[in-house]
């Protein structure tokens, strides 16, 4: 496994494993933190895997960097990696209301695609997305890559208040939010799940490394779930 790191604050190092989005950095990223967590246990206090990256911070009071890393190197050095296609991994399966009223961006998308916005929602949910990342706002997942006809900016002006459950897509990119929260992705559905929760273990529905797959579902199903529209 290829990587280099550099110090990213007092108390913190960051591991670089790619310069890009890339999926088949994923499983690789994922196995090196479940490694770290596993290897060096209280050594550290925090273990945040992103996109091609993996940031450790530790207690300066009980460890210094040289140290550390004496022990992260080899312990990436020696890492056998499994590829995604060896993986076998549980798909969390998401239920999504596709429809303009919780979604008011569906009809511009599927107009800049060329499409129907049935097509569209046929396309958003005829695969699996990988987890990159956690960040924005507790339990809010990055999940990619989109299929090429839906890629879209980003709003030019982000919305004051984006209801929590919504699915949005940005760029290549698709995400759901767990809270209620300002934002920019463009909306095409939601989900009635309860995405984060502090009162849960663990309070995210999500999280690095997982794979997802949303699947439609109707109005009646979407309040039978504990959809609600927006007030």
């Amino acid at each position: 496994m290829q990587w280099r790191y550099d110090v990213s604050g007092v108390d913190t190092v960051t591991l670089h494993f790619g310069e890009r989005i890339d999926l088949s950095l994923v499983n690789p990223i994922q196995q090196a933190a479940q490694a770290l967590r596993q290897e060096l246990g209280t050594r550290l206090l925090d273990v945040v895997p992103s996109y091609t990256s993996i940031m450790l911070r530790y207690n300066l009071l009980k460890d210094d960097l040289a140290s550390l890393m004496a022990d992260v190197a080899p312990l990436l050095n020696n890492l056998s990696t499994t590829t995604s296609s060896q993986l076998t991994s549980n798909i969390i399966e998401i239920p999504v209301w596709y429809d303009s009223k919780v979604g008011p961006d569906l009809p511009r998308i599927a107009e800049l695609a060329g499409i129907t916005e049935q097509e569209v929602i046929e396309l958003h949910s005829s695969q699996p997305y990988q987890v990159f990342a956690i960040g924005f706002a507790p339990g809010f997942a990055y999940l990619g890559e989109v299929p090429e006809q839906l890629a879209v900016a980003r709003l030019a002006t982000p919305r004051v208040k984006v209801p929590a459950g919504s699915l949005g897509i940005a760029d290549t990119q698709t995400a759901l939010y767990p809270l209620a929260s300002p934002g920019g992705w463009n909306l095409i559905g939601r989900t009635p799940l309860t995405l984060f929760d502090p009162k849960r273990e663990p309070a995210s529905l999500l999280n690095a490394g997982q794979q997802v797959k949303f699947t439609p579902i109707d109005f009646a199903e979407y309040q039978a779930l504990g959809g609600q529209l927006d007030e």
